[in-house]
């Protein structure tokens, strides 16, 4: 016969599964992993309506007792979302977290944990890494979709992408497609993000990994969108609150550029929407003030490899759709400004193009410029045969895939390589960029 003690402890782990699973059902996306630093790392959560979150988290394997974020009140103005800073942490060091809503534990059945960077300056080699590169991730959606064959497709490509296991991921814009009925409106606006990162094959993802993300045309505004789009500042707004950064608005620009390191490389997000003109011959994509941040950041860093990520392709010569070729004197002033201060080490990484290609310029001072394009994740695909002067033979690939860069060796001899695969983890192409 069971004693009292044991009948009274059943009702309790039943008590607490049942209230888990209400608590769950307030879930609506996430938990997310955010930008990871060496002490700092940010969590993100979305609920279903206004809740009350918080985390908590120790190191992984210790019985110490768990840390404790502020509770966090989630409000219909920013999506019901909720993002958490925790600070203070130890470098190179695993932590296990949870999530409650309401004061309840949130059950998943994954691992929720993260891992600091490591502290190697001036210590040691830094640690080979890997990450992933993507744009154009499309949701499909029924009610708000044009008829006909749904856009979105393979959506398994996303567990490859966890099988890759990179360090972190880099999202290159078109993370959204905002369609009609969507960007009239702040209401629309918060629709769209709230329906695309609610997919269920993607919330693994969210927390398996930290995110980075700029925008394109799709999460900025309607399709091939500008700096005259009206609610720009909404869809900002939604963007910050769905894609957490510590540095929007780098160089005391007004939209969501920024940039951040992981181990010895520097990353600098760029935003292709917010200055763009419509005119374009002597007109612009960056603005002046962004574009002078870009200049003056590329020669104050001294990364190995600087990635500077942008929505549409910088390299490709060809004046098609949205390319900077078409804003030739911008480009040719920012290429032109890398020679001239011998700045190395830069690869651009861009999407938008719904295919996927390398281009490399040679400068005239001999220094190696790289444009590696990966498009699309689950959107439409095609390739795209247009005279890409740069182009390296072999590198276009006209079907949904992935692009896992990977950066190993001795600091000073780091070696950069990137692999391109489809929905089904098979390899399409690999590139040693020298």
């Amino acid at each position: 016969m069971y004693s009292l003690k044991n009948i009274v402890g059943f009702l309790i782990i039943i008590i607490g599964l049942q209230t888990g699973i209400s608590q769950k059902s307030l879930l609506q996306s996430g938990p997310m992993l955010g930008p990871v630093t060496l002490r700092d790392v940010t969590l993100w959560v979305q609920t279903k309506s206004e809740a009350k979150v918080h985390f908590t988290y120790q190191e992984k394997g210790l019985k110490s007792v768990s840390l404790k974020t502020p509770i966090i009140t989630t409000k219909p103005e920013s999506g019901f979302t909720a993002t958490a800073h925790l600070p203070n942490l130890k470098t190179g060091t695993t932590y296990e977290y949870k999530v409650f809503i309401n004061n309840q534990l949130v059950g998943f059945d994954y691992p929720l944990q993260f891992t600091t960077q490591e502290h190697w300056q001036f210590r040691k080699d830094p640690k080979d890494f890997s990450f992933v590169a993507a744009s154009c991730f499309y949701v499909n959606d029924p009610d708000y979709d044009r008829p006909g064959t749904p856009y979105g497709g393979e959506f398994e490509i996303l567990e490859q992408i966890e099988k890759a296991n990179p360090d972190l991921m880099v999202w290159l814009g078109d993370n959204i497609y905002l369609r009609e009925g969507d960007y009239e409106s702040r209401s629309g606006i918060y629709y769209r993000n709230t329906h695309t990162r609610s997919y269920k094959g993607l919330q693994s993802l969210l927390a398996r990994f930290p995110h980075y993300a700029i925008w394109d045309d799709h999460d900025f505004g309607p399709n091939d969108s500008d700096w005259t789009y009206p609610l720009k500042p909404h869809t900002k707004d939604a963007f910050i609150d769905f894609w957490p950064s510590e540095s929007y608005g780098a160089g005391g620009t007004e939209g969501i550029n920024s940039s951040f390191m992981w181990n010895e490389c520097q990353f600098f997000m760029l935003d292709d929407r917010w200055y763009r003109t419509v005119e374009t011959e002597n007109g612009t994509i960056l603005g002046e003030q962004q574009k002078y941040w870009l200049k003056e950041a590329l020669l104050y860093s001294r990364a190995p490899f600087k990635f500077v990520c942008i929505g549409g392709q910088v390299l490709n010569t060809a004046k098609v759709y949205e390319n900077y070729a078409n804003y030739e004197a911008e480009r040719a002033e920012i290429l032109q400004f890398i020679d001239d201060y011998n700045i190395k080490g830069v690869v651009f990484i861009t999407g938008d193009r719904h295919h996927s290609e390398i281009s490399k310029l040679v400068t005239d001072k001999g220094n190696v410029i790289y444009d590696v394009t990966s498009s699309a994740i689950t959107s439409g695909t095609g390739p795209h045969e247009e005279p890409n002067t740069l182009r390296i033979p072999g590198s276009m690939i006209g079907v949904r895939n992935f692009a896992t860069f990977k950066v190993s060796g001795e600091r000073k001899n780091r070696q950069l390589s990137v692999e391109f695969k489809n929905s089904k983890g098979e390899k399409l192409f690999e590139y040693d960029l020298k």
